[in-house]
């Protein structure tokens, strides 16, 4: 594989497989992710191909096992477990690991703007230009897509960042968190949420507030429920995209600004 070039430090350590495209070494991130022994990585490589496979893909596609040889220790130069991971493998790494890195957070923008830039590039090409004015007119529109994406990326990245802290494996926050974060009980502001019409009143079967969100707004991306134990009964938990956490933080000030 060959490396990549780059500003960033995980372009300068991107590689190419043999067909041109994108990969990254699992070992190479474990450094600049800011972890220091591989077996507390591998775990964060774990709970990545797990998000993955819950996905209904197959983590396979994404984490190739590989070797590598690397120098220093005791023994000199030595074959060590790796992974070759794509893209979307490496973005899934990225958000199982501890928020609280900076070296995390800065993983997380990365393969977050990246992963958009790709999509962008897999739209469907154009015809080629047949003429020297038609060729001005694409080249024209070209710039203001780029324009219009770099604006994007800005946005992006700032958002990216702003709940890395908070994410689980999958990019979902959970409620207490979000509430934290706004200074008030969980339970005060999932009441809010039920008087926003945007929750709906529920209760558990020991009779505590079990707020759960309305179907409209888990369709429309802000919310999910998950079925989680305590090894005993299972219960329903409301988790936040970064998306419905944006909702719920830019309603709350404008309530409190009212």
């Amino acid at each position: 594989m060959e490396s990549s070039g780059g500003a960033s430090p995980f372009d300068r350590i991107m590689l190419h497989d043999i067909k041109g495209e994108e990969r990254w070494s699992a070992r190479d991130l474990q450094q600049l992710m800011g972890y220091d022994e591989w077996r507390k990585f591998e775990g964060v490589i774990q709970r990545a191909m797990d998000a993955v496979n819950g996905s209904g893909l197959d983590a396979l596609d994404h984490f190739v096992g590989a070797a590598k040889v690397m120098q220093g220790g005791r023994w000199g130069r030595q074959q060590v477990t790796d992974y070759r991971l794509t893209r979307f493998g490496a973005y899934h790494v990225a958000l199982a690991g501890d928020g609280r890195k900076p070296e995390v957070a800065a993983a997380k923008t990365y393969f977050a703007i990246q992963t958009r830039n790709a999509e962008v590039a897999a739209a469907v090409a154009p015809a080629l230009p047949q003429d020297y004015e038609e060729a001005l007119v694409e080249l024209l529109s070209k710039v203001r897509q780029n324009k219009a994406l770099a604006a994007e990326n800005k946005v992006l990245a700032p958002k990216a960042g702003k709940w890395d802290a908070f994410c689980d494996a999958e990019g979902l926050i959970g409620m207490t968190a979000i509430a934290d974060m706004l200074d008030v009980p969980v339970t005060k502001m999932t009441n809010w949420l039920v008087e926003e019409d945007i929750f709906r009143k529920q209760r558990s079967r020991l009779g505590a507030n079990q707020n759960m969100p309305r179907r409209h707004y888990q369709t429309n991306g802000y919310f999910t429920i998950k079925m989680e134990s305590n090894g005993r009964v299972f219960y329903e938990v409301a988790y936040a995209t970064t998306q419905g956490a944006d909702f719920v933080f830019d309603r709350w000030q404008a309530r409190a600004a009212a």
